[in-house]
């Protein structure tokens, strides 16, 4: 087998991979994409997390917390491929940033710890990935631990993910005598020794259960491929060229995943893991034309992947560094030049890219040039935000942007001691255009700065990067959690009439609103007068009117979710109604009748699993209770217990260092949000008194 697959950087588009690496923290991604760097010798020695010297984990918090915090692009060449890789993070406070690379890539790895198999974070990112429709094979990490095992690893990617597992390797070795695989498409042996791999024949005391998993694979592939089924049924077997075919067009389509394996730390398993994504993944060729509106009217406009199409591109992230604001694009239609114009579809306004730059990590390499299918980072745009469409100037278009979570922790944030409030106030604003999961605002009650994300840590990033990347001092109050209000009994029949008479034109507006729960959240607004008695446009504006008496609720001023308000009856003046009268009308009547309703409240709620000792599952159990947490699952495996709970975001602060304590350091955990659960009676009570 080759090793050296180093070549010039790709120009045709179906020479391109645009791909995400995601997983659970701690399963290897930061590691494999090292790997990967090394393998293609874009960089030619090997960083490691724990020594803090690897290329995408290049920000000082990162690097302290052995963690990755912010998704980082960086690109290879491999096989006459161009690869543009993101490495994302794994911590659930940190899902925003997946969210965001997710939006503008054309596949992923998905890598999954061979001991754990499929983890909490590893199964959200995996649904972000569904969302998004993004094509990914699988690679199993470290199969040198103790524990390893990549049948057990596969089942759970089965049960856990509803997915259909393509395996395509077979080990050679077990745990710490991981040595190499058995290709199984090809039917040849990799071994590494060192950093040097030779491929072979398969060996005579492996060939039998070789020649057993090939012919699984053949018959999984078959039930899943008309063409492969067709040949199957011929010749009983299918050959390397239809089996590969197959794979791609199975991977393609989301209807199997294709599963390869290895060690990431021992560089074992990578060179076969770049083949399969060239061989696998999508190139932007490959992907439809992207689609969106645009033209001044709204109307639908699509963009094929050409570079001689307009240009189109999706800003995913911004940064502040020493070369300037860097703004990273996935350029999707066109071709851009240093120092065109673009317009911000959204706004409107139009800026000069003033630099072109091919991003490497914290490392950038100056272009003159990029096209359709490229990711890369420009300086110039001082007004562009995560998720604007920038198009060429003569030909609008405006592209979904990626979704972004709403904040569930939120901490009251001041300027220390010596520090002009004017300065932290401009920190915060340029936080929050970076990073649109964290949102400042102002506490009309207190006065006090609120700075809201997505979770604890995520908060104290936000801090920590104010305090040494722009060195503002910063006094932080207690995370408080975002409660909402929800309807537990409403309302039917509840008149309101609007009318205001002021000189000049009055206003007047006679509504009857139904207000109900709903079980799935959120907020539904119908209509069902009949015989013109509210018209339309009117109707639109009860609802408008409606959404802003959401903002607050009876209870304590928290948002409101839950309900369904169905618009019954009404009644109109034929000089004095307009769309802002009824706006009013829909406003204040939702309010009364918020108030005439039997309300409840919400909490957020995370999904938390912990693995400890088994000699400290009681204590654990005993504080979970403790902080109302309802135990759904316990199983044991290689001498720990991982125990699944749901408990309420608010009795979570400070669980790390309480664990740590209570195991003596042995326990971790990780969370994923679950749905907002009711707050109980006693608890609600306190809250509301305060």
């Amino acid at each position: 087998m080759r090793t050296n697959r180093l070549s010039p950087a790709a120009t045709s588009l179906s020479a391109v991979r645009n791909l995400g690496i995601l997983a659970h923290v701690d399963a290897g991604k930061t590691t494999v994409t090292e790997r990967i760097l090394f393998a293609t010798g874009a960089v030619h020695k090997r960083g490691e997390v724990h020594d803090g010297t690897t290329v995408t984990d290049f920000d000082a918090q990162e690097r302290d917390r052995g963690i990755t915090i912010f998704a980082a692009a960086v690109s290879c060449d491999w096989d006459g491929h161009r690869v543009n890789l993101i490495d994302t993070p794994g911590h659930v406070d940190f899902a925003d940033e997946v969210e965001r690379s997710l939006r503008v890539l054309d596949g992923a790895v998905a890598v999954f710890d061979a001991v754990a198999g499929v983890e909490p974070q590893s199964e959200s990112v995996w649904r972000q990935a569904d969302r998004h429709g993004v094509p990914r094979i699988a690679f199993v990490n470290k199969l040198d631990r103790a524990g390893a095992d990549l049948d057990t690893a596969v089942a759970s990617i089965r049960e856990r993910l509803g997915a259909v597992p393509l395996v395509v390797q077979l080990p050679i070795g077990r745990e710490d005598g991981f040595t190499g695989v058995v290709d199984l498409v090809r039917m040849r042996t990799l071994v590494w020794h060192d950093d040097l791999c030779t491929d072979g024949p398969v060996e005579a005391a492996l060939l039998d259960e070789a020649r057993r998993r090939r012919r699984l694979l053949e018959e999984t592939v078959a039930e899943l491929h008309p063409d492969a089924l067709e040949e199957f049924c011929a010749a009983s077997a299918l050959t390397t060229a239809t089996l590969e075919r197959a794979l791609r067009e199975l991977t393609l389509s989301g209807d199997a995943v294709v599963v390869l394996c290895g060690s990431a730390y021992r560089n074992r398993g990578i060179e076969p893991l770049l083949d399969a994504v060239v061989a696998y993944l999508p190139s932007p060729a490959d992907m439809p034309p992207v689609r969106g509106t645009g033209g001044g009217e709204g109307e639908g406009q699509q963009r094929a992947p050409d570079p001689a199409e307009p240009f189109a591109a999706l800003a995913f992230k911004v940064n502040a560094t020493p070369r300037g604001r860097l703004t990273c694009l996935r350029i999707y239609s066109g071709t851009l030049r240093k120092g065109d114009p673009v317009r911000d579809a959204a706004s409107g306004r139009i800026e000069r890219v003033g630099r072109i730059l091919r991003v490497q990590a914290d490392r950038h390499e100056e272009r003159e040039e990029a096209m359709a299918g490229d990711i890369v980072a420009v300086v110039g745009l001082r007004a562009a935000r995560p998720g604007a469409t920038l198009c060429a100037p003569d030909a609008p278009v405006l592209l979904e942007p990626p979704s972004v979570a709403d904040p569930v922790v939120s901490v009251a944030v001041e300027a220390g001691r010596g520090t002009d409030p004017g300065r932290l106030s401009a920190a915060l604003a340029r936080l929050a255009e970076e990073d649109p999961s964290l949102v400042v605002r102002t506490d009309p009650e207190t006065g006090q700065t609120v700075l809201s994300g997505l979770g604890e840590l995520h908060l104290e990033v936000a801090v920590e990067k104010i305090r040494r990347d722009r060195s503002v001092a910063v006094n932080v109050g207690r995370p408080q959690v975002s409660y909402r209000e929800t309807v537990v009994r409403g309302v039917s029949g509840l008149v309101y009439r609007h009318v205001k008479q002021d000189g000049g034109a009055g206003q007047f507006a006679h509504v009857v609103l139904d207000v109900e729960p709903v079980e799935e959240g959120g907020f539904a607004f119908r209509s069902t007068v009949v015989g013109g008695r509210v018209p339309p446009e009117y109707a639109r504006a009860v609802e408008a009117g409606c959404r802003d008496a959401l903002a607050e609720g009876p209870l304590g001023g928290h948002p409101v979710t839950g309900l369904r308000v169905t618009l019954t009856d009404g009644a109109t003046h034929s000089k004095d109604s307009s769309e802002v009268a009824f706006r009013a009308a829909g406003r204040f009547a939702l309010r009364e009748a918020l108030r005439a309703s039997v309300m409840g409240l919400l909490e957020p709620v995370a999904e938390v699993t912990v693995t400890v000792p088994e000699d400290g599952v009681g204590g654990v159990l005993g504080d979970l209770a403790a902080r109302r947490g309802q135990v759904s699952a316990s199983t044991a495996a290689a001498g720990s217990v991982v125990i699944t709970a749901t408990v309420p975001l608010a009795e979570l602060f400070g669980y790390a260092s309480r664990l740590r304590g209570r195991t003596r350091g042995r326990g971790t955990f990780s969370t994923r949000p679950a749905p907002l659960a009711p707050v109980p009676a006693a608890v609600a009570d306190a809250l509301l008194a305060r």
